[in-house]
């Protein structure tokens, strides 16, 4: 007994680095206390409780983030990755989730307006109904302890330094957005239909991932990463375990990424989900989710390069001929963007395949780049409306550059970043990402991408035409007047974008010093 004392009193008790890990401690603290202003706080205090303390608890982490600069370190007994790269893509999450809760917490009850999360309400001003609608929408609060949580999940997602760590945090970003897509209540059962097919698809992709978490943990007995790494150093190229473990994984990480063949989702969510949940998953989630599959491959999985990188230089030809080729045929501005994203997860695909520092230097600073010009975008898209909600179908766009020209403009910046037009945001991101993969040699890769950008060119340049070379509709949309909140989120979309187009040094300076993973 006395000597069972002694061996357990030797053994060393784990330790938690609370201030390695505060910007995700304060994140789900936030969505903690958010649970409790639900049961607790007033109806009417609700919406200004939340949303002061979304803001602020998503400042405080991001200036926790900014303390942390420098760290090359692993916390909560090898569980937690602080370095580079977890550190600036956390810093990049929690700016886009600044502006995702801006947009999701605008409200708008003008004639034909009505908030993302409220029922109908296209009612006059002063009514009953516009009343019980401003009541419905002011109730409806549980979205923001909600983005909270899936914010949470997003910031352990990339941080990850062991596989069953990095699964939990997978599930913890997903559930929240699979409520999260079924909230609105204008187009209720496109809504629903939406987060069901999530959901469910969502499911198998964790069954994948799960599957290959055991199969890998039967190969190398460890679920860290670095531990993985070492007992791969001299794998053979027929070990079954090994490979299908990885592919396995791979799958459930590009599900995430919305890469070819595991993108079908994508559209429907991205058109049936409430705009401002769209612009947040298009933008963070792929951030988060391009973080945890840079992670898995250069840190578990650098000596398996000659396995991984031919499987993933075919998904990243496949998925930018799809993206660029299918939305030529989208009538839905929603569904356009949704296959641009697609596109786009093949072009930061391209620079991930590099496989060397410039490779993940330059995915972090496309993701950077990708996060705002889409947030951007889709906060455009709720202020085109009519009777009937958003007007997402674009021959309701037409003309209308000449109803209000500021909006159309500032919808053309995102659209020529997109492009990868030159002194935007998208040129730069792509220049890099396609230089680092001709310098890894993926040559074929990089020709297939500038293709690919090509023809995606057309049908971005194709609704800017519709917007100002077409006469406009009699009954057309109208563009309603946005709050402080949304104006502040588009125009700081358009700073980023203008300003990483034009002087975007200091931050590929910044993507380059962060690019070090911890081993």
């Amino acid at each position: 007994m006395s000597a069972g004392l002694q061996l357990a009193a030797t053994v060393d008790a784990p330790t938690i680095e609370y201030g390695e890990l505060s910007p995700m401690l304060i994140v789900f603290g936030v969505a903690v206390v958010g649970v409790l202003v639900e049961a607790f706080v007033p109806r009417k205090a609700r919406y200004a409780t939340h949303l002061v303390l979304s803001l602020g608890g998503m400042a405080a982490a991001f200036a926790c983030v900014v303390a942390l600069a420098g760290e090359q370190e692993v916390a909560a007994v090898g569980a937690v990755a602080v370095d580079g790269p977890s550190l600036f893509l956390q810093g990049t999450l929690l700016l886009l989730g600044i502006v995702s809760v801006m947009l999701i917490a605008e409200r708008r009850l003008e004639p034909g307006g009505g908030d993302a999360f409220a029922p109908q309400a296209a009612a006059a001003p002063g009514s009953a109904q516009e009343k019980e609608a401003t009541e419905a929408g002011l109730h409806q609060t549980e979205v923001f302890p909600l983005t909270m949580f899936a914010l949470g999940g997003m910031l352990l997602f990339p941080a990850s330094n062991d596989l069953l760590t990095m699964f939990i945090a997978l599930e913890v970003m997903s559930l929240p957005l699979y409520l999260l897509c079924g909230l609105a209540r204008r187009r209720r059962m496109l809504s629903q239909e939406a987060a069901l097919k999530y959901f469910l698809l969502g499911a198998f992709s964790s069954a994948f991932f799960l599957f290959g978490v055991a199969l890998l943990y039967g190969y190398s007995g460890s679920l860290r990463l670095d531990q993985i790494a070492v007992a791969t150093g001299g794998a053979m190229d027929n070990d079954a375990l090994l490979l299908i473990g990885m592919a396995m994984i791979a799958v459930g990480l590009l599900f995430k990424v919305g890469a070819v063949p595991f993108h079908s989702w994508t559209p429907d969510v991205y058109q049936g989900a409430p705009t401002p949940i769209t612009g947040f998953m298009a933008s963070a989630t792929k951030v988060a989710a391009f973080g945890a599959l840079l992670r898995f491959f250069y840190v578990a999985l650098p000596g398996m390069k000659w396995d991984w990188r031919p499987v993933m230089i075919g998904v990243a030809i496949v998925t930018m001929v799809a993206g660029a080729v299918i939305a030529i045929t989208q009538t839905d501005v929603k569904r356009m963007l949704a296959y641009s994203s697609i596109a786009h997860a093949g072009f930061i695909l391209t620079g991930m395949i590099a496989a060397n520092e410039a490779g993940a230097s330059s995915t972090l600073f496309y993701l950077v780049a990708y996060g705002f010009v889409t947030l951007g975008a889709f906060a455009v898209v709720t202020l085109v409306r009519d009777a009937g909600g958003e007007a997402t179908h674009l021959s309701r766009w037409a003309g209308l550059g000449r109803r209000s020209p500021l909006v159309a403009g500032v919808f053309a910046v995102f659209l020529l970043a997109f492009a990868g037009i030159p002194l935007t945001s998208g040129f730069t991101g792509k220049f890099a990402v396609f230089q680092a993969a001709a310098d890894g040699g993926a040559g074929s890769l990089v020709i297939v991408g500038v293709l690919c950008s090509a023809i995606a060119a057309f049908f971005y340049v194709r609704v800017i035409v519709l917007m100002f070379f077409s006469e406009p509709r009699a009954d057309g949309p109208t563009v309603v007047v946005p709050s402080v909140l949304t104006t502040a989120a588009i125009a700081l979309g358009v700073a980023v974008t203008v300003v990483l187009g034009i002087l975007p040094q200091p931050v590929l300076d910044l993507a380059d010093k962060a690019a070090l993973f911890v081993h």
